[in-house]
């Protein structure tokens, strides 16, 4: 009979403990607490204003402290010129105001060579010539010693211009053509020769330096 109440007594104990074991896996776990979201997106966004800032300040106009200036071939370099100047002085002048091909200046020897004349004919000269073999613009001033000087000097221009228009004849049919329209021209002890489109404006230029001014 003991025993039978002891076993009863087991069974009710069992019972009761499994009972209690259902009860507890029921029980909601432990509720986590929130991440603070506000925080984190406050920082995402403020990077994200920064770096827009950033860009737009690449995007902003740089400062003109490079802005390109104007060039010193204004012309103005004309108005110093007098009949005192040297033909060296007078062709720089010329050619700030008329804008020509690119230009070199020929030696004494290309002078004897090329105007068939001895560079000590001229008191001073300065001539140059086209830096490429394709342009026949040329542009010379040369300072006459005297009257026998300017005959001389007038004489190797014209032989000069034959020799550039032959040279061309078969070649480059325009710049023959501007070869044909040279010019020559003579103020005081200054003589000018010049073969190019704009020789027009070269003479005017030319014979300003000798106006009074």
């Amino acid at each position: 009979m003991k025993k039978r109440i002891i076993a009863f007594m087991l069974v009710i104990a069992m019972g009761l403990a499994l009972t209690a074991c259902a009860g507890n896996d029921k029980k909601d776990p432990e509720a986590t607490p929130p991440t603070e979201q506000g925080a984190s997106d406050n920082s995402g966004n403020g990077a994200g204003n920064q770096s827009n800032d950033n860009d737009g300040d690449k995007d902003k106009e740089p400062d003109n402290d490079n802005e390109q200036q104007p060039s010193d071939n204004d012309g103005n370099g004309a108005a110093n010129i007098t009949t005192e100047s040297t033909p060296a002085e007078m062709v720089d002048a010329i050619l700030s105001i008329v804008e020509q091909p690119s230009l070199i200046a020929m030696d004494a020897q290309m002078v004897k060579d090329m105007y068939h004349l001895d560079p000590a004919t001229a008191e001073q000269l300065a001539i140059k010539m086209p830096m490429m073999n394709v342009k026949t613009n040329e542009i010379a001033i040369f300072k006459a010693k005297d009257d026998a000087s300017k005959a001389a000097i007038e004489e190797g221009m014209k032989k000069r211009a034959a020799d550039v228009q032959k040279q061309f004849e078969t070649y480059l049919p325009d710049q023959y053509e501007n070869a044909k329209n040279y010019k020559i021209v003579t103020n005081d002890k200054y003589m000018l020769f010049v073969i190019s489109e704009s020789a027009d404006q070269i003479v005017e230029t030319f014979n300003s330096f000798f106006e009074a001014k």
